[in-house]
């Protein structure tokens, strides 16, 4: 096990036409020892936001995918460490303060202990929609691969895409805060275009899509996440997230369909 170190963490943002949240999302982020934001292209202020709250703006395109950008936050990153965020998350007080008692810690006070062999973590992440904590469904347990050693892996997957990294992962017991829609519009709106990226992906992988995917998947989610995954609990948000979930399936796999018929 690991005693009196001292690391050091760059925490990664990306954003596009974040103005409303990168404030909040930045300033729970202070006590890191660098702050990189990689900026879509904005049209509004996230970029002008964030280089007043002390971040390093980096502008490049996304061009649909979402590996190559945060794989361009991680070679910009100066430190060992490095915490990637949403710009519509939020890392939570015990989060931050678990996080910064392993790296920054001197030997003094109490110490976050380690494997020698440990490259990441996950950090479990509550999501709210429209006002209620989402305990259930597709969010209700998630947890996501966000803090590791810069040079431990690379991130793959142009959606929905996952940090690779080599050596043992461990678990934090904070998390993250996550806001993820305002409204249904903005909700259905990023439906759209997740899965316009997702069923071009899975056409370059040469999948297919028919009767049986279309009707199937869709129906399979909502069982799933109503359910099984007892989304029945989060009252009506859990029943408008379970149905766009489903939908989500559904435009998958009703678009890579008919990226088939065009070939």
């Amino acid at each position: 096990m690991s005693d009196k170190m001292f690391h050091s963490i760059t925490a990664v943002v990306l954003t596009k036409n974040e103005e409303k949240g990168i404030g909040e999302c930045l300033k729970n982020l202070q006590w890191c020892d660098e702050i990189i934001v990689i900026d879509d292209n904005s049209n509004d202020k996230a970029a002008e936001t964030a280089k007043k709250l002390g971040a390093k703006v980096f502008t490049q395109s996304l061009d649909n995918d979402f590996s190559k950008q945060r794989n361009f936050g991680l070679s910009k990153a100066k430190n060992e460490w490095v915490l990637f965020v949403d710009a519509d998350e939020k890392v939570s007080e015990a989060l931050a303060s678990e996080i910064s008692n392993f790296i920054h810690s001197t030997g003094s006070g109490q110490e976050f202990q380690i494997s020698n062999n440990t490259n990441g973590f996950y950090i479990k992440r509550k999501d709210f929609l429209w006002g209620r904590e989402m305990r259930y469904g597709e969010t209700g347990s998630i947890k996501l691969l966000r803090l590791a050693k810069k040079d431990s892996g690379i991130w793959e997957g142009k959606v929905h895409e996952e940090w690779k990294i080599k050596g043992e992962i461990g678990e934090l017991k904070g998390y993250l805060i996550h806001f993820p829609h305002e409204n249904l519009t903005e909700f259905l709106g990023k439906i759209n275009f997740y899965t316009n990226l997702r069923a071009k992906e899975l056409y370059a992988k040469k999948t297919k899509s028919g009767f049986f995917s279309l009707i199937f998947f869709p129906l399979a989610k909502f069982i799933l996440n109503y359910f099984i995954k007892l989304g029945i609990l989060d009252g009506i948000p859990g029943l408008i997230s379970a149905i766009t979930m489903s939908f989500h399936s559904f435009l998958v796999r009703g678009k890579l369909w008919l990226l088939w018929q065009k070939k």
